[in-house]
């Protein structure tokens, strides 16, 4: 849908996770086996799950973006509680990481992801476009971290066009 540079390192899979739904013309890539491959999912009950678990990082990535819920999805805290994680320690420098206890299952692997964005401060500007026929998840790198869309030569130039038509009528 844009031209914004993927998210940076873990985040990308949870930015593709989200933008495997295109709500605008309703095309799901967990629909077909080449949509599902990069989050090793199987057909039935994995893509089910992993459709939940997609619409509740969208509403935490409209969340990140000051925008409220716009679907009734289950709350990310208690999908997440279920992803068992691992605290690894380097045996070089003894500094210690999180990771999936399983690093297939799709839900550990998103857990992982978040808890490392959330030390290092990156997770909340992975963000929702405001538009609502959008929500296309993008990564903020504006130095304020207030970016409203994910592409301002699409979403933000109909939202701004909208807005100067309601000013002038």
């Amino acid at each position: 849908m844009n031209e914004r540079a993927p998210a940076p390192g873990g985040l990308a899979l949870i930015q593709a996770l989200v933008n495997t739904l295109d709500l605008e013309s309703g095309a799901d890539a967990l629909d077909t086996a080449e949509g599902r491959a990069p989050f090793g999912l199987a057909q039935g009950a994995e893509v089910t799950a992993a459709r939940e678990l997609r619409e509740s990082l969208r509403v935490a990535c409209l969340a990140h973006a000051g925008h409220g819920p716009h679907t009734d999805a289950p709350p990310l805290g208690q999908l997440l509680a279920a992803a068992p994680l691992l605290v690894r320690i380097s045996a070089d420098d003894g500094s210690a990481s999180l990771a999936p206890a399983d690093p297939s299952p799709l839900l550990s692997r998103v857990a992982a992801v978040i808890a490392e964005g959330t030390a290092s401060g990156t997770w909340t500007r992975l963000k929702a476009c405001e538009a609502p026929d959008c929500h296309w998840a993008y990564y903020d790198r504006s130095p304020a971290g207030r970016s409203r869309w994910c592409d301002m030569g699409v979403c933000g130039a109909r939202a701004k066009m909208r807005a100067y038509r309601a000013r002038k009528a």
